[in-house]
């Protein structure tokens, strides 16, 4: 694929993670969760393309639970990235700006986010045993269509929250 000007356009949304587990009184039996990530790769955008450009990408979350018989729970938000805003999210690749997003689910029809502002999160509440255990949840990307934009290598950086 090539761009207006004929050069191959990679767009790769990197997903860095922070795993920052904020302790919430409901799920008191889990001791501790982890986070990590396998980043959205666009690959390359052709804006003139008439279809949108979509990839997947994974989170894990690997919790340890303490106390038996108990309901686990916990929520998965995601950030803003470094356009501070969810509507749209954006990628750089120097001045230059492409709009994305990130969703939820499969069909692409909630953006992933905080829970707020028109946004879902995913969230884990079940019966588990004593000891370690993961699960994995897709991450859905998509790029609009008819973006004219610059040839380049663009990419965003956002943060997974898990609150336990």
């Amino acid at each position: 694929m090539k761009c207006l000007i004929g050069h191959p356009l990679p767009a790769l949304l990197i997903l860095l993670v922070a795993g920052l587990g904020m302790p919430r009184p409901a799920a008191a039996l889990l001791e501790s969760c982890e986070v990590s990530a396998t980043g959205v790769s666009f690959g390359t955008y052709d804006p003139l393309d008439a279809s949108d450009t979509e990839a997947a990408g994974n989170v894990e979350v690997t919790c340890t639970v303490v106390l038996v018989g108990l309901l686990v729970t916990y929520d998965i938000e995601l950030s803003t990235g470094g356009s501070g805003t969810y509507f749209p999210r954006e990628m750089a690749s120097g001045t230059n700006s492409l709009e994305y997003q990130l969703y939820t689910d499969a069909t692409r029809a909630t953006v992933w986010g905080d829970g707020v502002s028109g946004t879902g999160t995913r969230g884990f509440n079940t019966f588990l045993s004593v000891g370690t255990h993961t699960q994995d949840y897709a991450v859905y990307g998509s790029i609009p269509a008819g973006q004219m934009v610059e040839a380049g290598s663009y990419s965003d950086t956002i943060t997974v929250t898990v609150l336990y």
